[in-house]
């Protein structure tokens, strides 16, 4: 599967998330929408990266933005072992909702890892491989 689907499916999770996340709070909360918000701007990036001239800096954009993703809720899974290990948190849904996100954008980021690595060998292999004149 090419990294441009792998981002697809990427954001389509983040918003799947994001909306059950929001509507398990009750439609409340709109912080439970985080996830949705940055599945959308992932969705976006990802359609700007099929024109080709935009895909290798959409693609790095995409990295950043699943990087942040994965910081900005890494709390989460800290707090879900907690909860795992009988503590408590003030907030178990959110602490769950996030790490989810956590989880997926640490996911994704190694897919973006994996392929820029990948990506550069080739070119490194094929600049090698070149017949010289």
């Amino acid at each position: 599967m090419s990294l441009l689907k792998v981002s697809m499916v990427y954001a389509a999770l983040l918003i799947f998330l994001g909306l059950i996340a929001f509507v398990v709070t009750g439609m409340e909360h709109k912080t439970a929408l985080i996830p949705a918000y940055f599945g959308l701007l992932a969705i976006i990036l990802a359609l700007v990266a099929l024109i080709e001239k935009y895909r290798q800096h959409m693609m790095h954009a995409l990295s950043i933005l699943a990087f942040i993703g994965f910081l900005g809720t890494f709390g989460g899974v800290i707090d879900l072992l907690t909860v795992f290990s009988g503590g408590e948190v003030t907030n178990p849904g959110a602490a769950t909702a996030k790490a989810i996100m956590s989880i997926l954008s640490l996911i994704f980021f190694g897919f973006c890892f994996a392929s820029f690595i990948s990506t550069r060998l080739k070119k490194k292999k094929d600049a090698t491989e070149a017949p010289k004149a």
